[in-house]
């Protein structure tokens, strides 16, 4: 490897302990969406220890920006953004691995900051730190507040089972759907009641009818919030919270118009009044840069690291993420990376192996991959170039 890419490789090396007792502080103290307060302040701490300008509680209350750049460097310069994620799953803890993913996010920019400030690199690092992955959108509204306007290009990795540098991201939207009855005493009165569970139930089941018209590549999944309080009280309330989940944006509001139907029918047979929101937070699907993720599988290969080849597996639609918002306004590369495991994320299982010393070593392996692709386009200008044209042009 060339002398900058060395240099990233042993910061990030001589990180390892650090890293490693970050990314178990995290996994021990798991926390929603726009709550990560812990994980803010273990995050910002570190960087700011390592010399980055931090700008903590940036643009939303558990964000951050760190940046850093050598002497000289131009205004226009090119700035590189890396993104850590770092919050957990309601019940599950971090069966997600964004504890794997905050630290992916800090040794790859410990070795991108090395690299800038100990050879003739050029350029700016910018880490921003995104909470609210996990259904709250928070990239979203960190895009909404400018947050991306100066990164030339962006750039994550997700654990996963499988090595695959463009993986393929569905958009999401969800949706809360809240039915109202009239309660009444279910064994005195009964017939002065309207039941508000029946219309959750018969909603649900109307969803589940549907399924054999959807198309191979829609997912609609959700559970009832709300079925009511007591057995022997007629609910006049139900709550249920879908997501549904489709290869674009355009065919997300197809599939939407669809299950309108299916929450008025369920209402309409009740007697009940529904009210449906969809979130206008929808995220779009993954749009991975191919330069750039040329660029990274060059780097990991060089390293050792083995990409899937079976095509199957590169084409499976996996599931969504705020990164795809990312991604439609930067050049963005967001690959998966393999624990060796065949366990499925959102699991207790995958949640106890992301804890383990071998994930952690094959997730710094992969930051050097990321870090060495970095590199690369401050070494040549005519990289970011290249990428932005393949942006530009895609659909």
């Amino acid at each position: 490897m060339t002398t900058p890419k060395s240099i990233a490789c042993n910061a990030i090396d001589r990180a390892n302990d650090c890293l490693r007792e970050i990314s178990l502080d995290i996994w021990e103290h798991p926390e929603l969406c726009f709550q990560e307060h812990h994980a803010h302040k273990v995050l910002t701490d570190f960087l700011e220890q390592r010399g980055f300008k931090v700008e903590r509680n940036y643009k939303l209350e558990t964000a951050f920006r760190a940046t850093v750049s050598n002497s000289g460097t131009e205004v226009d310069a090119l700035n590189i953004g890396v993104l850590c994620e770092y919050d957990a799953l309601p019940g599950l803890g971090h069966a997600c691995g964004h504890n794997l993913i905050a630290i992916m996010g800090l040794s790859t920019s410990l070795g991108i900051q090395e690299a800038l400030l100990k050879s003739n690199l050029q350029g700016k690092l910018t880490v921003i730190g995104c909470p609210a992955e996990e259904g709250g959108g928070g990239k979203i509204d960190l895009i909404n507040a400018g947050a991306f306007s100066d990164i030339d290009l962006a750039m994550m990795a997700h654990p996963s089972q499988h090595n695959v540098p463009k993986p393929v991201y569905v958009a999401m939207a969800q949706v809360n759907v809240t039915f109202k009855g009239k309660a009444s005493h279910a064994s005195s009165y009964p017939w002065e009641g309207i039941n508000a569970l029946d219309a959750a139930v018969l909603c649900y089941q109307n969803i589940s009818c549907m399924r054999q018209q959807l198309k191979p590549t829609w997912r609609v999944h959700g559970v009832i919030t709300n079925g009511g309080e007591k057995p022997n009280i007629i609910p006049d309330k139900s709550e249920l919270l879908y997501y549904i989940r489709a290869p674009c944006l355009a065919e997300l509001k197809e599939l939407q118009r669809k299950l309108t139907g299916c929450f008025e029918g369920a209402a309409l047979a009740t007697g009940c009044s529904v009210n449906y929101e969809f979130d206008s937070k929808c995220y779009d699907s993954l749009q991975s840069n191919p330069v750039l993720a040329d660029l990274y599988v060059a780097n990991g290969e060089t390293l050792g690291i083995e990409y899937e080849t079976d095509v199957d597996r590169l084409l499976k639609p996996g599931g969504s993420t705020d990164m795809g918002n990312v991604s439609k306004v930067v050049p963005s590369i967001h690959p998966k990376y393999s624990l060796n495991t065949t366990a499925s994320l959102h699991t207790t299982e995958f949640r106890d192996l992301v804890k383990t010393e071998a994930s952690h070593k094959i997730t710094l392996l992969h930051a050097k991959a990321l870090a060495c692709a970095a590199i690369d386009v401050y070494q040549d200008t005519r990289l970011l170039g290249k990428i932005k044209e393949s942006f530009q042009s895609a659909d």
